[in-house]
């Protein structure tokens, strides 16, 4: 298994990864376009270097050619205007403009933040998000952070639990959407 930066052409295999999470967080926001208008939006951001899940903030795990597990992170301050890039692709789908997914702040000053883990549920257990976050840790430092947060829904024990087991302790709690999540900073 190899961890490498995402490329454009990744889009078809890192995007139901990314909806697989969308899917747990259960945003309103999200219900209001479907699936399909979803992944042809997401699908153009993803091939831009500054939207939240563009290949630009992408790192996939691969194995024998094939992307089995993703992580998105960025820096705290690209937050505020991390979902910019939609504004012009969002009339593609039907939506206004203005149309803001994410309203919820999930990030705090001077993290790397990461946004997104995820891993195919078939490859699970087998190390590939410790290798993930590993290497979200070295991008961090390649970057001069030397604090990397994530948040974990109060309702995922399992994946607090593997934060935990590898450097993560929990700082302060927030909402996002209807879910709390506990935020989670790691020092390296």
């Amino acid at each position: 298994m190899i961890i490498r930066s995402a490329r454009p052409a990744d889009a078809q295999a890192v995007l139901p990864l990314v909806k697989i999470v969308f899917d747990e967080m259960e945003l309103a926001s999200l219900q209001q376009i479907s699936t399909a208008d979803l992944f042809k939006l997401l699908t153009a951001a993803f091939t831009t270097t500054t939207y939240r899940y563009s290949y630009h903030h992408t790192l996939v795990a691969e194995e024998d050619g094939k992307v089995v597990g993703i992580a998105v992170s960025y820096p705290a301050e690209a937050e505020a205007h991390i979902d910019d890039a939609l504004a012009t692709l969002l009339p593609l789908v039907g939506l206004p403009a203005n149309t803001r997914f994410f309203n919820d702040r999930e990030a705090w000053p001077h993290e790397w933040y990461l946004d997104t883990l995820a891993v195919l549920p078939s490859y699970q257990n087998r190390g590939i998000g410790t290798r993930l976050l590993a290497a979200v840790n070295q991008l961090a430092n390649q970057h001069n952070y030397h604090l990397v947060s994530l948040n974990v829904d109060q309702q995922n024990p399992n994946a607090q639990r593997l934060y935990e087991r590898v450097g993560y302790h929990k700082v302060g709690e927030l909402p996002i959407g209807t879910h709390y999540y506990n935020h989670m900073q790691q020092q390296l």
